[in-house]
């Protein structure tokens, strides 16, 4: 698991932070994932001790890199290889306790929404 030099859309991979390393390869791209807030380029190497923050679409993170690793294994595995920021863990923490009492109202919603389901949405919009 010890290595010197992981490039960070495996390491973002195998960490679980994406499904697929295209998912995490794009997300580098387009400047989802920063290494000590700015941009870089997938093929970027990781090392142990940089801060990365990462936006997956879903949860935005600050994590700091504990291990290397280009080899996608169990979440317990993946879990050892990153912490979480104080900061980070308090923000998340907030945006759940916001959720909880505020329902976004297209989340229930799968894929497209129906007529039936768009009316829905507008009668709560109103």
């Amino acid at each position: 698991m010890s290595m010197e030099n992981v490039r960070i859309d495996k390491w973002l991979w195998a960490a679980r932070f994406f499904k697929t390393r295209t998912l995490a390869t794009d997300a580098v791209d387009n400047g989802k994932v920063k290494l000590d807030r700015d941009r870089i380029k997938p093929a970027r190497g990781v090392k142990c001790g940089d801060i990365l923050q990462i936006d997956n679409g879903a949860t935005e993170w600050e994590v700091l890199v504990q291990a290397l690793s280009d080899v996608r294994g169990s979440a317990e595995m993946a879990q050892k290889l990153y912490v979480e920021t104080e900061q980070s863990l308090a923000k998340r923490q907030q945006e759940a306790e916001k959720r909880k009492f505020f329902k976004e109202p297209g989340l229930t919603i799968k894929g497209r929404p129906t007529k039936r389901d768009r009316r829905l949405l507008d009668k709560t919009n109103q």
